[in-house]
């Protein structure tokens, strides 16, 4: 006999089935509440209790501090794949094999191209504008240049749609930082790997011949992007599959999901990160004050990058991502008196017994600020980087959406405003 759950309502009792997921995950079936109740919806501010579909991607436990992809632990992912690898794990399921990787790589380099008219729209920025907003703009305005539906049943379709915008976004990441510099806009190199063509796209100059790689770089942003690609039913996951259940196009739904990752709760996080450390510094640099500051429940002051609300004991990325901060610290031998404060606040709060009681360890927000900035990437670019590394998530999470057949998402509310009442006139009011 199936497992069920028992709701009493003014003395009728109600059962609802109870799934399990393949982690042993229990959830309560409320699908039909409303109609059997006739009318009772359940009161979930913020859905931290609801889930909002069922999906085979990400499997994440915050208690434990565990983070799989289809399967695979997030710290064996970033020792032994690339971005790409796990790109295509995320959206299609399994790793690809030798073949299917070419395949796939040389796909996406066909697309690695937007319409000349783009830059038109570009153009119309000023170069004051934060980098999210530009962003967001033109991964919208891909829909015009690209105006065709895509056939979700159709394979082809399908495949054809995902290699397009995993061609074109990282040209719009790289034009929206040299927008934000002042360079003339570059294409890249067909003849490089996916994350090094992202790097010489966006930092290439244009009085240099050749740009030279750096392999600890390229392992720090491989990192990076892998550990950002996807994350379970986040704000901007979300948000990507409730435009994209009113079949709404993948562009569309994805410059949504790029506006909901910019706010500062979100993937703003890192930017916030260096915010607060440049804050910290124009204050004189002492670390040991905003310690105490952060400790003292009166001070409204917030030690940004520190614990995570998903993860109550450890964020398992920020392990990862720390050894590539390190190295790419010590490899650009960069003395920056906004990084040497990350690294006494990171020293004083690994062994502060307050921080270390309580869990509050950095999060890879703190680590990827502080690998942008090394690298040389503005703040506000920040966030734009997540995105270039939850592209695949939000692709996966678009395509599983639309393939599952789920139905338009539309929340219910409970009303708390006025009651019935009669219109009164403006001259009586």
């Amino acid at each position: 006999m199936a497992e069920t759950a028992t709701i009493e309502i003014d003395g009728v009792k109600y059962e609802f089935p109870v799934v399990t997921g393949t982690e042993n995950e229990v959830a309560i079936d409320i699908s039909k509440l409303r109609g059997s109740t006739k009318g009772v919806i359940t009161l979930d501010s913020g859905f931290k209790n609801t889930g909002s579909c069922e999906s085979a991607i990400t499997f994440l436990d915050g208690e434990k501090g565990i983070l799989r992809y289809r399967g695979y632990s997030i710290e064996e992912l970033a020792e032994k794949a690339d971005f790409l690898e796990v790109a295509y794990l995320l959206i299609f399921g399994e790793l690809p094999t030798i073949e299917q990787l070419e395949k796939f790589h040389s796909d996406i380099k066909k697309h690695s191209f937007v319409d000349d008219d783009v830059k038109k729209i570009l153009d119309a920025f000023p170069k004051a504008a934060h980098p999210m907003g530009v962003l967001a703009s033109l991964t919208s305005a891909l829909t015009a240049f690209n105006p065709s539906c895509v056939n979700v049943d159709s394979v082809e379709d399908m495949y054809n749609a995902i290699v397009r915008i995993l061609g074109k976004f990282p040209i719009l990441v790289a034009w929206t930082m040299r927008k934000k510099n002042g360079l003339p806009l570059y294409y890249g190199d067909d003849s490089l790997g996916y994350v090094e063509n992202i790097l010489k796209m966006m930092f290439k100059q244009p009085n240099q011949d050749k740009y030279v790689q750096n392999p600890i770089l390229v392992n720090a942003l491989d990192k990076l992007l892998i550990l950002h690609a996807d994350h379970e039913q986040n704000c901007s996951t979300s948000t990507v599959r409730i435009v994209g259940s009113s079949h709404a196009g993948l562009f569309a739904s994805l410059s949504a999901g790029i506006s909901a990752l910019w706010g500062p709760l979100h993937g703003g996080a890192n930017q916030a990160v260096l915010e607060m450390l440049e804050a910290i510094k124009a204050d004189g640099g002492d670390t040991a004050k905003y310690m105490e500051k952060a400790k003292d429940k009166n001070d409204p002051f917030r030690l940004m990058g520190f614990g995570h609300r998903v993860y109550k004991n450890f964020d398992p990325r920020a392990k990862i991502i720390k050894k590539a901060a390190d190295e790419v610290l010590s490899d650009l031998g960069i003395e920056d008196p906004i990084l040497d404060i990350a690294k006494g606040l990171e020293k004083q709060a690994l062994e502060d017994s307050y921080f270390v009681d309580r869990k509050l360890y950095p999060n890879v927000d703190f680590y990827s600020g502080i690998i942008y900035r090394g690298m040389g990437i503005p703040t506000d670019m920040f966030t734009v980087m997540f995105a270039l590394g939850r592209l695949p998530g939000w692709i996966a999470q678009w395509r599983e959406m639309r393939m599952r057949k789920e139905p338009i998402g539309r929340p219910r509310q409970l009303y708390i405003g006025e009651t019935e009442r009669k219109f009164v006139t403006i001259e009586k009011r």
